[in-house]
């Protein structure tokens, strides 16, 4: 396994009181394989990333509990020193906002040749050749002339293909892209997903894609984690989850995509709210928004039942699984 997250727990202590936002979460990822990790904000997603690359901020940030495992060896147990060496080399983070992300006063040529003069002590001159190379690669057109552009000259849809052209600089083995194509519309999402499909195949890199639209994903992930208040809650072959998803939140989602069959139909919502992490319910996090919920999901937490029949690759955090599955 490329990387195991194993029992991680994060907090953040603020004056209102402790926000529990990861909860024990568990999942991998292999050489060449896409993890889907998807919920609705604030479900722990994006804190999850952030500690795997060992960017949280701490404080208020915290992380109480767990391994992050990176080809064997606990980053966590890692001086800073050493775990920079990991950014970059080892693995490498796709933000959200391309434009917040970039250097507004630094051209695009750059900053993707500082990976080079950092890491590899290449010249200023080399590194901007590299730069270029990497344009190319991720299609850029005429980036010979482009690269002593800055970031506000290029599209939202170009921008995130510099910003995925700056996590490849250096072809590491696991890249974390977190809403890659949040504000691109529908024909943009669909070019920087293929892209990063195809990448991951050329490069047999893990990859974890971190969003809340299972649209998305139906095409690129192999497998998909679901979270909810800060833990896994199913997690499942991509294909298992469309097909019959075995927890409540799982089937809202996926009733919450609009379907070309459903015009003129009133959209499902899941109703209520995601809790408050300072005070997160007892029993079964998602109980109070469950149609499904009974007076043991309001008192008992589920653990991550096996999927049956399943191969030990299929969990759900459902006391009534087998219901959902078929229902």
């Amino acid at each position: 396994m490329l990387l195991e997250v194993r029992d991680l727990h994060v907090e953040f202590r603020t004056r209102d009181g402790v926000a529990k936002a990861v909860n024990g979460v568990d999942y991998g990822v292999d050489e060449g394989e896409t993890l889907a990790v998807l919920g609705e904000s604030g479900s722990g997603k994006s804190v999850t990333a952030q500690a795997i690359m060992g960017i949280l901020d701490m404080p208020p940030g915290r992380i109480t509990g767990g391994e992050i495992l990176f080809k064997g060896q606990d980053l966590l147990r890692l001086k800073e020193e050493e775990r920079r060496k990991f950014r970059g080399a080892e693995m490498a983070m796709i933000f959200q906002d391309a434009l917040s992300s970039l250097n507004p006063v630094l051209s695009v040529g750059d900053q993707l040749g500082e990976m080079f003069v950092v890491h590899r002590g290449m010249s200023r001159k080399d590194a901007r050749a590299r730069a270029v190379e990497l344009m190319d690669r991720v299609r850029i057109p005429a980036a010979k002339e482009r690269v002593r552009d800055y970031p506000h000259q290029f599209s939202g849809g170009m921008r995130q293909r510099i910003m995925i052209a700056m996590a490849l600089a250096l072809e590491p083995a696991l890249i974390i892209a977190d809403e890659p194509t949040t504000a691109l519309d529908v024909t943009v999402q669909a070019q920087v997903m293929a892209l990063l499909a195809e990448l991951r195949r050329e490069l047999n890199m893990g990859l974890i894609l971190i969003t809340h639209d299972l649209g998305v994903v139906a095409d690129v992930a192999d497998r998909i984690a679901v979270m909810y208040a800060g833990r896994i809650v199913e997690s499942a072959p991509v294909h298992d989850i469309y097909k019959a998803p075995a927890h409540p939140y799982t089937r809202g989602l996926l009733d919450s995509i609009p379907r070309l069959d459903q015009k003129g139909q009133e959209l499902y919502a899941i109703k209520g709210l995601p809790p408050n992490l300072m005070n997160i319910p007892p029993g079964c996090a998602f109980n109070p928004r469950c149609p499904m919920a009974r007076d043991v999901c309001r008192t008992d937490a589920p653990p991550l039942y096996d999927v049956i029949p399943s191969d030990g690759t299929r969990v759900s955090a459902c006391h009534f699984w087998t219901e959902c599955l078929h229902g």
